[in-house]
This record gives C-alpha cells, structure tokens and sequence, in this order.
C-alpha cells in the first residue's frame, strides 16, 4: 500500500468511523446473526495475491458488521460498560500508528514518563495514597494476578521464584460474589483453586466479615497460612460493596495482603460523594480499577496501584543483558511492574480522555449515571410486576419477574423469556446472573452517551413486554 492509497483509505474509514458513532443507535444492540453465521461468510483459505482496500472495507461492512454487538449503543445495558469516546479513539488511533512497544524507559521515554504522570493524576482525581504507585496494565485479571503473586513472593522471602512453592498451603478470601478472574488468578499462580476461600455473603450480596475471621482462624487452627484478601468494591453480579474498613482491620490484624478489586467501581472515586466505599483505603496494600469500563477510555486500560512499590518489582524484575541500558538506575521500566515484557501505550489515550473531558465533566457523566440508576429503581419498586433484587448503591439495577400466584420456577422461567425478549428486540442488551437460586436480570447504566431518553425507552419496552399477553398467562 502506497502512502497515497493509505491517506484516501485512513480519510474513508475515518468518515465511516464518524457516521457511525453519529448512527449507532439505529442499529440492533445485539447482533441478530446465528452461531457461524459470520465463518460461512468468509473464505476456507487466504489470498494468494494482495486484495485491494476497498474490497476488505466493503467485506467488513457487509460481512463483519452484521456480527457487531454495539457496546458503544447508549442502549448498552450488559455486562459492564466497555465504553470508548472520541478523544480515546483518536488516541488508539496515534497509538496504532506510533506502534510503540513500551517495556522500557529507552524504548520511547514519552511512553514511560506519561504514563508515570497519568498514575499521579489519578491519585489526585481519586484521593489515593500519596505513598501508592501505579503502572497500566491491560485488564483487573491481570492486576489480581499481580497481587497474588507479590503476597507469594513476599511471604516467602522472595524465594519462591527460584524454589517453588514450599510454604505451607497458603489461602485466599474472596467473597461469593467476587469475580472468577480471582479463581483463575489462584490456579495461575500456583496456589490452586482449592485454597481460595468464598466466604458468605450478607443481605446485601457483600461480604460478611464475621464469617472471614472465623475462616482465618479455622484456617491457622489446620496449619494453613493465610496470605491475602481480596475485597470487591462493586462486586461483578450486583457490585455490592464489601465492608472495607472491617476488612481491613481482619487483615491488619492477621498481617494479610489486602488487595481491593474496584475494576468497575473505581471511576466513582473521582466523586467525593462516593469515597464512602473505600474508607480504610490505606490500610490496603494494592487496588485496580479498570478506566476502559466506566471512564469512557477504550479497551484495554487497567490502573493498577500497590503500597510496596519494591516487592512488586523484586517479584517480576528481570535483566537479560539485551535490556539493560546505562539510563535504569534513573528512570522507571514497566518491563518490571507485571508478567508481560511487551506493553502498549495506553497511557496515551489516558491522557487524550482526561483532558478532553476534564474532570468537571469526567464527574458530571458519572453523576448522571448514578441519578439515572437510582430513578430505574424506583421504577422497578413501583412496577407490580417486578421486584428489586438487590441494592443500588452504583449504577447495576438487578430485578426478577414478581407473581405470588406462581411458582420459584415458574417465575425464574418468565424472567429469562423476558430478558431474551428484550435482548430480540435489538432495542437493548441486558444479561443476568443468579442471587439465591432467582433468575435475575441485570440492567447496568454506565455507556458514554446514555441519556435519560435512553432509560426512558427501556422502561417502555418492558412495560410493553410484561403487559403482553406472554406474561399474564
């Protein structure tokens, strides 16, 4: 491709781009194809000879897209928010084209330096521990695991690198609703599945401090080592929050690494209203949060921050003599602050976001989406035929199908067939979890653009549902 043909291609695509952040919202939330739909589409095998742009881009409009869920649809309810914006794509798009591999200061010092500042800027938006220090990693699994593995190495006297895992059983406390990337991190690091402790939960879906210490006590009565604690700050199915400040005092007590898993959440710190969910912060030795879900940075940005800054990297440092340079001594090398030694420039778009918006608007957003949850749960409060099934502390609203004329089943049956109506209707895209054996539905309230429009019309598609003649048989 000549620099000629790229500039015509990268300005069609870019108007393409533009149009379609303007039209979203004319297209189905979820994608309406069927499983391989989108395979038989594509051929067995790949070109021999070069195509040309304007026949990829023309495939991709019509054979990818049909594929696309719109996670940038205001209409959006799923999962979490995986949100983007204009300013974060422009910066990916920098990014892309810098094609910059950021292991280390000498690699491209913009990259290791801004990155340095965008971790102090969120100190500040967020009220953090002046004493923490932060690195971007690519999601909240990968920050977990790095947690996990420092308590490890740090419990063992940094050995068990070299040795191998000697100690006695360690165990890790988590509460039934923690995220399952908490279970992958344990069998990951070694420690196995099996020594992760779920501990129940409250009425609230957070975790009951009560049952952890009789955990850790049972656990030293057996010989077992306690190590760590992960507490959710907006936990995945409800995000409930866990009571932080009498965690923190189990962990100080028992001398345990206490990581906090605020992957959602955490963006609600820029509002000191909301601070209120993390007293005991600096009793913690590490947190994550993920600005690639709630502040409007695309995918993939994890801010992760730890208290011992030196045991992060006596655990993950290496220094082959091919990435040595005369400037370490001075300067900060990501390469030693995680498991990968390849890293993105993610900070980039960071700082494109933070700027942009500011963070007056970064906090009105956030605002408004808390405002919004709160209304849509008045509503299901109010709505005979539905009922609320947990708290609304943030912005996940979670409801059931309500009859007292049927059964615990039958009810469960009537809440999936109507969150796969609403799903088939290509008007929204909700999902669900469990909470005491209830099929429950969750709607969270988090996209960028979403506006009270927007909730407005979902109130009215399930008003439509529920009242149809499908529900009140």
């Amino acid at each position: 491709m000549t620099n000629e043909h790229f500039r015509k291609s990268a300005h069609e695509i870019v108007d393409w781009m533009a149009d379609y952040m303007e039209n979203v919202e004319q297209l189905p939330v979820k994608s309406q194809v069927e499983p391989g739909e989108i395979k038989a589409k594509l051929p067995s095998t790949p070109p021999q000879a070069g195509e040309e742009m304007d026949a990829i881009f023309n495939d991709f409009k019509k054979i990818i897209m049909p594929g696309i869920t719109h996670w940038q649809h205001p209409s959006f309810h799923a999962y979490f928010p995986g949100n983007s914006s204009k300013p974060s794509v422009l910066a990916e798009m920098l990014t892309a084209t810098l094609g910059v591999q950021a292991m280390i200061w000498n690699t491209s010092p913009s990259a290791a330096e801004l990155e340095e500042q965008m971790m102090e800027w969120f100190k500040s938006m967020m009220a953090l521990p002046s004493n923490w220090t932060g690195s971007i990693q690519n999601g909240a699994s990968d920050s977990t695991l790095n947690a996990i593995l420092t308590a490890r190495e740090k419990i063992s006297g940094f050995t068990t690198n070299k040795e191998g895992i000697t100690h006695n059983k360690l165990r890790v406390y988590c509460s039934e609703q923690a995220h399952s990337s908490v279970d992958k991190a344990m069998a990951i690091a070694g420690l196995g599945k099996n020594n992760l402790v779920k501990i129940a939960v409250d009425e609230t879906f957070a975790l009951n401090p009560i049952e952890l210490e009789k955990s850790i006590q049972q656990d030293v009565t057996n010989g077992l080592t306690p190590l760590m604690v992960v507490a959710a700050i907006g936990t995945t199915g409800t995000t409930a929050i866990d009571p932080l400040p009498k965690i923190a005092l189990i962990t100080e007590k028992h001398k345990l690494w206490l990581h906090i898993d605020a992957a959602l959440a955490g963006t609600a710190l820029i509002l000191p209203e909301m601070r209120w969910m993390v007293q005991g912060l600096e009793k913690a030795d590490s947190l994550v949060f993920n600005p690639h879900k709630w502040m409007f940075t695309n995918f993939d940005a994890s801010v992760y921050f730890v208290k011992d800054k030196a045991a992060l990297i006596n655990t993950f440092a290496e220094s082959p003599e091919y990435l040595k340079t005369k400037e370490d001594s001075q300067v900060t090398n990501y390469r030693d602050w995680g498991v990968p030694l390849g890293r993105r420039f993610r900070a980039l778009k960071l700082w494109f976001v933070i700027r942009n918006f500011g963070v007056e608007k970064l906090q009105k957003k956030i605002r408004l989406h808390l405002q919004l949850s709160q209304n849509f749960k008045k509503w299901i409060e109010e709505f005979p035929q539905l009922e609320l099934m947990a708290p609304v502390d943030l912005n996940t609203i979670c409801f059931r199908f309500a009859d007292l004329s049927k059964t615990k089943e039958e009810l469960n049956v009537l809440s999936e067939q109507l969150l796969e109506q609403i799903n088939d209707s290509g008007k929204a895209y909700l999902t669900h979890t469990k909470l005491n054996d209830w099929f429950t539905i969750r709607l969270v309230i988090g996209q960028t653009n979403v506006t009270s429009t927007h909730i407005s019309n979902i109130k009215k598609l399930i008003s439509e549902l529920v009242e149809s003649t499908v529900f009140q048989t």
